[in-house]
C-alpha cells in the first residue's frame, strides 16, 4: 500500500490571516525508521532571559540552592559558571544595561535603542535560512512578562546583524496569540469587535480544513487524526486563557482572572516600581510561556527570544511561594525592605547580598525566577519529535541574565561569572553537567555559533577566536 506522503510546512489555513501549523506526524516523513536524526527536526534557537541575575558564589550550591528548579532537567542542560562577560563593560552606565544587552550578543549597548551586534538566534536563522523561513512562519518571536523599561536592551534579547531588534515584542498573551495564529478580521461598524472577538475563535476560520483531515477522505492515519484533534483542543484553551472566551472546551481547567499586571508606560513610573501579587504575575507568565512553547511545537517559530522580568526590574512583590507543596518565603518586599517606592523593591535584595549572610529573601527571589525558567523548559520538553527526543533535546535553548553580583561597586565582578545554561541542540553540546567553564562569553557564543553550523562570528574580525571545546559533545 502506497504511503501518502505530506509536507513538515503542512499548515490549517483560514480567512484574516490565520495560520495553524500541524504537529508533526507519521505521514510527513518518508522513512522515519532510516531518516537522519538532524534531517528529521528543524534548526531552533532561543533566547531565554531572566532580570538580576545569580550571584556566583549562590551558583557554587548547584541544585542544592537557588538552582533547584532545574534539577529535573539537569541531563537536558549544560550548566556553565564562571563567563566573563567584562569586555561588555560601558564606562558610567551599569551591569543592568551592559549585562543585559551582552546577553546572547557578548557585545556592549549600541545606545539605548540597539544592541552592539546580532544575537546567537539570529545569527543562526540567516546562516540556515538565507533567504527567509517558510512560507507561513513567524520569523522571530519575541515575547516577555517584564515591567522595567528605560532602555531597549532590558527587554529585549535578539537583535539583527545591525544591532537593531529583530521584531517587536509580544508583552500581552493575547499579542502573542495574534502574533502567532493570526487574528479574526471583523468588518462590522456597528459591532462591538471586542466583543465579537471573544466570541468567535481563529479555529472557526479553518473548520472546513480541520473535518477534512478528520474525515474519510483523510491521508492521515486513526493515531495521526486523534493527534490533530489534541492539537486543536490545546490552540482552543490557550486561545481561551488569553481571551477570557465565553464558550469553554468540557473538562479544560478554569480560566484564570483578566490580567491585573501593568503594560506599556504605567507598568514602570518613573522607576520607581510597581506593586505585584506574586500569583498574578506567575499566572500572566506561564500563560506566555504556554503560548510560546505552543508556537514551536507547531512549527510556527524556529527563532526569537522570551524574557522573565527585566534587566533591573523593580517590583514590590508581595504573595506565598510554593514549590513542589513546598512553602519557600512569604514576599512582602516593601514591608521587608521597610522602605516605599523603589527603594521597597525586590531589586534592593540583589544590592543588599553579602556572602557572609543567609541571604533569604534574595535566595527566594532568585529560586522563584528559576523555577519559572524551568517552568517554560519543562513545557518544551513535554513534546517528542521525529528522532525520539524532545523539542528541548534538539534545540538551541540559551539562558542568561545580565550579572554575577548585584552590586554596583565592582564593574569586574558584577560582569564576570554570569550564569549561563544551554540545552544540548540536537547531540551538539554536552548535558548533565555544571561546568565552570572559565572563558569571555564571546568565545563561548562564537563556540556554539560554529556548532550549530554558522559562519560568522560574533565581535570584531580581527579577535583572534578562542574555541572553547569543553562544552562541546
Amino acid at each position: 500500500m502506497k504511503k501518502t506522503l505530506m509536507d513538515r510546512r503542512t499548515v490549517l489555513k483560514g480567512i484574516g490571516g490565520i495560520t495553524i501549523g500541524l504537529p508533526l506526524l507519521e505521514e510527513m516523513l518518508a522513512c522515519p525508521v532510516l531518516a537522519d536524526p538532524r534531517a528529521s527536526v528543524p534548526v531552533r534557537a532561543f533566547n531565554v532571559f531572566f532580570g538580576l541575575g545569580i550571584p556566583a558564589p549562590l551558583q557554587k550550591e548547584g541544585f542544592a540552592g537557588v538552582l533547584e528548579p532545574l534539577q529535573p532537567l539537569q541531563k537536558k542542560l549544560l550548566i556553565m559558571r564562571n563567563v566573563d562577560q567584562v569586555r561588555a563593560d560601558q564606562s558610567g552606565i551599569n551591569a543592568h544595561y551592559d549585562g543585559a544587552s551582552a546577553s546572547f550578543t557578548a557585545e556592549p549597548p549600541n545606545g539605548e535603542a540597539k544592541a552592539g551586534g546580532p544575537s546567537i538566534d539570529q545569527v543562526i536563522r540567516k546562516a540556515h535560512h538565507p533567504k527567509g523561513l517558510p512560507r507561513g512562519m513567524v520569523p522571530t518571536l519575541i515575547g516577555g512578562t517584564y515591567f522595567r523599561r528605560s532602555r531597549v536592551g532590558r527587554y529585549v534579547h535578539s537583535y539583527n546583524s545591525d544591532g537593531t531588534v529583530a521584531a517587536s515584542i509580544q508583552e500581552k498573551p493575547r499579542d502573542l496569540f495574534e502574533r502567532v495564529f493570526g487574528s479574526i478580521q471583523l468588518t462590522s461598524d456597528k459591532t462591538d469587535l471586542r466583543r465579537e472577538r471573544l466570541k468567535r475563535s481563529v479555529l472557526d476560520s479553518v473548520i472546513d480544513q480541520y473535518r477534512y483531515y478528520k474525515g474519510p477522505n483523510s491521508p492521515l492515519g486513526a493515531a495521526s487524526k486523534g493527534r490533530i484533534a489534541d492539537h486543536l483542543d490545546r490552540v482552543r484553551e490557550y486561545e481561551q486563557r488569553a481571551y477570557e472566551m465565553k464558550h469553554r472546551l468540557k473538562g479544560a481547567p478554569p480560566l484564570p482572572q483578566r490580567s491585573k499586571l501593568a503594560h506599556g508606560g504605567s507598568a514602570d513610573p518613573g522607576g520607581e516600581g510597581i506593586d505585584m501579587p506574586l500569583d498574578d504575575l506567575i499566572s500572566e507568565w506561564r500563560l506566555m510561556a504556554d503560548l510560546y512553547a505552543l508556537a514551536i511545537e507547531l512549527d510556527r517559530v524556529r527563532f526569537g527570544s522570551l524574557t522573565f522580568l527585566a534587566a533591573g526590574e523593580r517590583l514590590r512583590i508581595k504573595g506565598d511561594y510554593v514549590y513542589n507543596g513546598r512553602k519557600i518565603f512569604s514576599f512582602d518586599d516593601e514591608k521587608q525592605l521597610n522602605r516605599s517606592g523603589s527603594a521597597g523593591c525586590s531589586h534592593e535584595w540583589w544590592h543588599r547580598y553579602n556572602e557572609k549572610k543567609k541571604n533569604e529573601q534574595l535566595r527566594a527571589h532568585i529560586h522563584m525566577t528559576v523555577n519559572q525558567v524551568a517552568y517554560f523548559l519543562s513545557r518544551l520538553d513535554q513534546t517528542r519529535e521525529a528522532n525520539g527526543k524532545s523539542i528541548l533535546e534538539n534545540s538551541l535553548i540559551t539562558v542568561s541574565t545580565e550579572s554575577g553580583d548585584g552590586r554596583h561597586n565592582d564593574v569586574k565582578r558584577e560582569l564576570s561569572g554570569i550564569f549561563h545554561a544551554i540545552s544540548g541542540a540536537n547531540n551538539r553540546f554536552k548535558t548533565g553537567q555544571i561546568m565552570d567553564v572559565g572563558a569571555e562569553g564571546i568565545d563561548v557564543y562564537n563556540t556554539m555559533l560554529q556548532a550549530m553550523g554558522a559562519k560568522e562570528k560574533l565581535g570584531p574580525k580581527s579577535r583572534e577566536a578562542k574555541p572553547i571545546d569543553m562544552i562541546r559533545a
